[in-house]
């Protein structure tokens, strides 16, 4: 994982996971909303507040409450790119950050999955500010991938 410093408030992450389940398998558990709440740490408290049933596809937004060092935080998302089983995009329509657009994808690797996420994310009032946000993007990303790492070896 590394997190790249782009200027000022603005940051890229990139992050990859490799999954030891097929790409069918995989693909689809990124594709129900609810997921996000399993890989998403406990100390955030995320919950979806999108009413069921959520069907992902382009154009799709998603509402969101969590909380950030305790302060409570609406977000919503756009689902900008739907390209089952390989790609999918979303982008911050409201929320903490000035700007947040993650691609995730997907490569089949023979019996096992490549995940890869690839988050750009500026944050409001610049370079020190963002360097602490970053770190706590990194550490939601790193408990995302022992997440993933523990269902899917299931």
């Amino acid at each position: 994982m590394a997190i790249e410093h782009v200027r000022g408030g603005r940051f890229v992450l990139t992050a990859e996971v490799e999954l030891p389940q097929p790409l069918e398998t995989v693909f689809p558990f990124f594709g129900d909303a609810h997921n996000l709440e399993r890989i998403t740490p406990p100390w955030l408290a995320f919950e979806i507040l999108t009413p069921d049933p959520i069907q992902i596809e382009e154009g799709v937004e998603l509402d969101y409450r969590l909380r950030v060092r305790g302060l409570p935080i609406r977000w919503t998302s756009r689902i900008e790119s739907w390209l089952p089983p390989h790609r999918f995009s979303d982008r911050q329509i409201r929320g903490p950050y000035r700007r947040w657009e993650h691609e995730h994808s997907f490569e089949a690797r023979g019996t096992s999955t490549l995940a890869r996420d690839r988050v750009e994310f500026e944050v409001r009032g610049g370079r020190i500010p963002g360097l602490l946000v970053a770190r706590d993007v990194r550490r939601i990303f790193e408990y995302r991938r022992l997440r993933l790492l523990d269902l899917f070896a299931r």
